[in-house]
């Protein structure tokens, strides 16, 4: 395994020899920190948003799995590797290189809450992405079979069975929770 010290320099993250396994490490507060594993309905839900969504965003820009974004949080280097991001054609960075973590804050970001995470904790992580230029954040939670949308000028809204979730930000985007549930294969929670 890989010591890490105490407090690292993004560009020292950035350096770092990949991790055992496929351990995905995020950049927090000067920290490398692993990425909680994904489980099987995680797995079957991002499998269903980046369909549906990769469906939808044809010739509008990209959705990408696992994609890190250099981000800011507090006045310190942050990046994150959320499940899905989307990222509109006009927002792409001229100089982006394909192999290089996302430069720019997004339009949207998509978390899963995993096991071992709360709604409280991706709360927090959404305002984080919110207050760093991220335009919408929507939290995916398996057990409640709902989405959250976080919005910087407005309270959340939470999404959940055939309620449409309708945003200006995306035109013609519409789904909803049950049609990702359904999509994933994920019938019930036990």
């Amino acid at each position: 395994m890989v010591q890490i010290k105490n407090q690292l320099t993004l560009q020292e993250f950035l350096e770092l020899p990949p991790g055992d396994g496929d351990i995905i490490y995020e950049f927090i507060d000067g920290k490398a920190v692993a990425k909680m594993p994904p489980k099987k309905f995680n797995s079957k839900l991002t499998r269903a948003l980046l369909y549906l969504i990769d469906e939808w965003c044809k010739d509008k820009g990209e959705v990408y799995p696992e994609l890190a974004i250099k981000l800011t949080k507090k006045g310190k280097d942050w990046m994150p590797v959320p499940e899905l991001l989307y990222l509109a054609a006009e927002r792409f960075p001229e100089d982006w290189e394909e192999d290089l973590a996302c430069s720019v804050p997004p339009n949207l970001v998509i978390e899963i809450i995993s096991p071992g995470q709360t709604f409280g904790k991706l709360t927090a992580k959404a305002r984080d992405y919110l207050d760093a230029g991220v335009l919408r954040v929507w939290v995916v939670d398996s057990k409640a079979r709902s989405i959250t949308v976080f919005y910087p000028d407005a309270p959340p809204q939470t999404y959940m069975g055939d309620t449409v979730l309708i945003d200006s930000l995306f035109e013609e985007l519409e789904l909803t929770a049950e049609q990702v549930f359904n999509k994933a294969g994920i019938s019930t929670i036990n």
